[in-house]
């Protein structure tokens, strides 16, 4: 039995073919640049964290004092879990990161990771005293090397808007202090500000 052009049953049946179609256009993935300038949002995004690396790192390695203590020698750093003052909720540790490999692969500094201290701890402890481990290949208790600086910071942020503009400022303060006379050996900041308006369509 044919259906008529104009019944309900053929209508609907357009209307989810529509539907089905405009799902699948909607849902392209495309591969970017990770270093392409990325505006899906106003909040802190991936570019924000490229930026404040590249402005920190050119920074601490340049820093004259910095390049003095350097010239001849690695010294051994420790980093500080970077403090989130936003409102957002931000994964300091990625920029940590970012931060000190760029650091790391420069040749300056070595790093002591803190955030694996107990694991650390459990390994020369199975080694030297489970029985298990052959006592001439177990890593020896107390020949870790101490850092000699730390480097740590925080990022905030102000948030000011009205019914058509939001404004965001965000800030990122970073320091190395020297562990032993506690002198701050370097400090720098990375300023970024973005503004969203709201378009004459209410988006």
């Amino acid at each position: 039995m044919l259906m008529k052009r104009n019944s309900p049953i053929v209508g609907l049946a357009l209307v989810a073919a529509s539907l089905l179609i405009l799902q699948a256009c909607s849902n392209k993935v495309a591969y970017q640049e990770a270093t392409e300038v990325e505006t899906t949002t106003i909040d802190f995004g991936s570019t924000d964290l490229q930026q404040i690396a590249a402005k920190m790192v050119d920074s601490v390695l340049t820093f004259p004092p910095i390049v003095r203590v350097t010239d001849e020698r690695r010294p051994v750093m420790f980093v500080d879990k970077i403090k989130n003052k936003t409102t957002e909720h931000i994964d300091t540790e990625s920029i940590t990161d970012t931060i000190s490999n760029r650091i790391l692969r420069s040749g300056k500094f070595r790093f002591v990771d803190m955030t694996k201290v107990k694991e650390v701890s459990d390994q020369l402890n199975f080694q030297n005293e489970s029985g298990m481990v052959n006592r001439n290949t177990a890593a020896q208790v107390g020949r870790q090397i101490g850092a000699e600086f730390m480097m740590y910071g925080n990022l905030s942020s102000i948030v000011k808007k009205t019914k058509d503009v939001k404004d965001v400022y965000y800030k990122f303060t970073l320091k190395v202090m020297h562990l032993e006379s506690g002198i701050i050996e370097w400090s720098d900041e990375k300023e970024i500000r973005k503004t969203r308006e709201k378009s004459m369509f209410g988006m």
